[in-house]
């Protein structure tokens, strides 16, 4: 059952992602404000270059904090090997990836463009209307 369920129908297709000139304490107030542990970030072509997620921003206020000086901008923070779940994968492929990596979303992709994001919450979300 799960094998036919796609991740493209519990996504989230109206997605936050950042550019990666943007500055960071910018970004930080976004994802606090949107209640996200992190958002991918884009270049203009909306093609997936990266993801900045809570614990980046925090190396960035730790480095801010040794070296004393700003925060800086999106791209100098985020993590650039990023993974990423084509559209057409099934759940059971979204929920593998949850278990045996730490992470709280992944952003999904059509070959390289962004069209959304699933989170672990989705995913429940979607079993919990199932029963």
């Amino acid at each position: 059952m799960l094998n036919s369920m796609l991740v493209k129908d519990y996504m989230i297709g109206d997605h936050l992602a950042f550019k990666p000139q943007m500055d960071l304490l910018r970004a930080v107030h976004v994802l606090l404000a949107h209640g996200l542990s992190g958002a991918p970030v884009v270049d203009d072509d909306n093609r997936l270059i990266g993801f900045l997620s809570e614990k980046d921003c925090l190396k960035a206020a730790l480095d801010a904090s040794y070296f004393r000086q700003s925060a800086g901008s999106v791209q100098d923070f985020m993590s650039n090997d990023v993974r990423s779940i084509p559209g057409d994968a099934s759940l059971i492929d979204a929920i593998q990836l949850f278990v045996s990596h730490s992470y709280r979303c992944l952003p999904v992709v059509e070959g390289a463009r962004l069209i959304g994001q699933i989170s672990r919450r989705d995913i429940l979300k979607g079993l919990e209307k199932l029963r």
